[in-house]
């Protein structure tokens, strides 16, 4: 039997062990953390006035477009059901502002072409002028109908320059340019058009495709809904799960890696090793003569990360919102909630925790370099503390501005990521997220890289959706698995892997394109003074 190390027990090292052990390949996972799960996991508070609850790195989010880990909860039993069906489908989305009304974006399907109006409008925003309307029409056709080589070339040149933000309105700037920062971490000058565009794409589509929810989250903290069924389960299978393990390094003997030394000193070994860490811990754990074996893996290290890190408020009431999201519009740290109790209809908040704890607000803070409207400095130059009164006070401003939800008297307490750790110099962030910059697809290594016995599994992985997400780390450990089975012609079937959907109206122009990029045209669509300059570059440089 082929015996496999996976480091790292997080969305893509679970995936892996799942893939594997149900091809009866005997695996252990190592797992620096005393919980496994990564980013995903729930953390429970042992101790203080939150006693019995859980916190949480921040709220997890299902769009439409995540095959791949949807089908591995279908695949793990929670009882006489699986994961998969504690996904609850979202209803609505709260745009809060403070400077205009509220606004309601519906998640339900359209079926008449006036709901198909009305479910775009968030996106396009009816006071935008007209002719930054038809551009952003123009750029999403443009994206539609490019070939996969030239969306390639579209990693080359940032978001913000691909939407020609700097020449657009300033309403326009403000709702689109900036609206990906709270989906995928990073500003628009720095993402490029070819990751960003995708995955804009991707949401749109999935907000108006009737075959699928548009977006789920789960019914319980992610853990009790999730990733505690799956480690029972892949303990069921055989699989060894050691938490509390950290690895630091992996042993390599100039050709093949011989085993992994445990921060105890000791030595595990197997005949199969997969690398599934975060971006930030990889390169620690890779010697310099195993980067310069396998350059793929030396540059994981010019891969950039930025900080997406959530807080949990617990109140003393549910505050009266929609089922859904809430998107603060004018918050300078680009903040996203969720109200939990009105969702976690799979978990008995009242059996967990104080009494007086009837309401969980779980907020995503994405943007960290911002000074706030209340201490005045950038959220990584505060305290602990002045980041949770600053977050409150950004929230409570948008929710209160058409009439009273939150009121000081309801916070009973608060937990902040406690990857977020206080220096002398503000604040470090032991759990960043990897942020797809200008350029950096060419730095994102394959799975199966050029070591024999050696995959990587983790989000840093060139996957289709080319994005930080547990969809993407699901879908590298797939590709992981798939690797180490074709390396030692197991037999069983391989781990699926899925395309990004598009619509198949759009394949004929694809077709169309990819011929023009063959011979060096450019794409048939309207383009943009800008976007020729940069096309000009492009080419200047080939």
């Amino acid at each position: 039997m082929v015996e496999t190390i996976v480091v790292g027990g997080g969305v893509g090292g679970l995936t892996t062990a799942q893939e594997l052990v149900e091809r009866d390949v005997d695996v252990t996972v190592f797992e620096a953390n005393e919980r496994p799960g990564g980013k995903a996991r729930s953390m429970p508070i042992a101790e203080g006035s939150l006693a019995g609850l859980h916190g949480e790195h921040g709220f997890r989010f299902f769009p439409a477009y995540y095959s791949h880990v949807i089908e591995t909860m279908e695949r793990i039993p929670d009882g006489e059901a699986t994961v998969a069906d504690n996904l609850v489908t979202t209803d609505a989305t709260l745009i809060a502002s403070i400077e205009e009304a509220d606004r309601i974006a519906t998640t339900d399907q359209p079926e008449t072409p006036r709901e198909w109006i009305q479910t775009l409008q968030p996106a396009f925003a009816e006071d935008l002028p007209r002719r930054d309307v038809r551009f952003l029409l123009e750029r999403l056709l443009y994206l539609a109908t490019a070939c996969e080589a030239r969306r390639e070339d579209l990693d080359e040149i940032s978001w913000w320059e691909f939407i020609d933000a700097d020449n657009r309105s300033q309403e326009f700037r403000d709702r689109l340019a900036y609206a990906v920062q709270s989906l995928v971490a990073l500003r628009p000058q720095q993402g490029s058009a070819r990751t960003i565009g995708t995955i804009y794409l991707q949401l749109l589509l999935g907000q108006i495709d009737p075959t699928q929810p548009a977006e789920q989250v789960l019914n319980a903290p992610t853990s009790e809904a999730w990733i505690d069924p799956w480690v029972r389960y892949l303990r069921e299978q055989g699989c060894r799960i050691k938490t509390a393990t950290a690895v630091e390094e992996l042993a390599f003997d100039g050709t093949r890696i011989t085993g992994v030394r445990l921060s105890d000193g000791s030595l595990a070994t197997a005949d199969e090793y997969v690398l599934a860490v975060p971006v930030e811990v990889a390169p620690q754990l890779l010697s310099a003569e195993l980067r310069e074996h396998a350059p793929a893996l030396g540059a994981i290290s010019r891969l950039d990360t930025a900080w997406m890190n959530g807080i949990q408020f617990y109140l003393t009431a549910d505050p009266d919102l929609p089922p859904g999201h809430q998107v603060y519009a004018d918050a300078p740290w680009a903040l996203t909630s969720v109200s939990q109790r009105q969702i976690w209809d799979g978990f008995d908040l009242d059996a967990h925790g104080p009494t007086e704890v009837k309401g969980v607000l779980s907020v995503i803070a994405s943007d960290w370099d911002t000074p706030g409207v209340h201490h005045e400095k950038p959220a990584r130059a505060c305290t602990r503390e002045e980041v949770a009164e600053e977050i409150w006070i950004q929230v409570t401003r948008h929710l209160n501005s058409e009439g009273t939800r939150l009121t000081d008297d309801m916070l009973v307490d608060w937990f902040l990521d406690p990857a977020l750790v206080e220096t002398d110099n503000g604040l470090t962030n032991r759990s960043p997220l990897l942020i797809n910059t200008v350029g950096a697809l060419k730095h994102r290594p394959p799975a199966d890289v050029a070591v024999p016995n050696l995959t990587l599994a983790s989000d840093y992985v060139r996957t289709n959706s080319d994005l930080a997400s547990m969809e993407s780390a699901n879908e590298a450990g797939r590709r992981a698995a798939n690797a180490i089975l074709d390396r030692h012609g197991i037999g069983a079937s391989r781990a699926t892997i899925w395309e990004l959907s598009e619509p198949s109206l759009f394949e004929p122009f694809k077709r169309q394109d990819r011929i023009r990029h063959r011979l060096g045209l450019p794409h048939p669509a309207a383009v943009t003074q800008s976007l020729r300059s940069v096309a000009g570059r492009l080419r200047g440089s080939a």
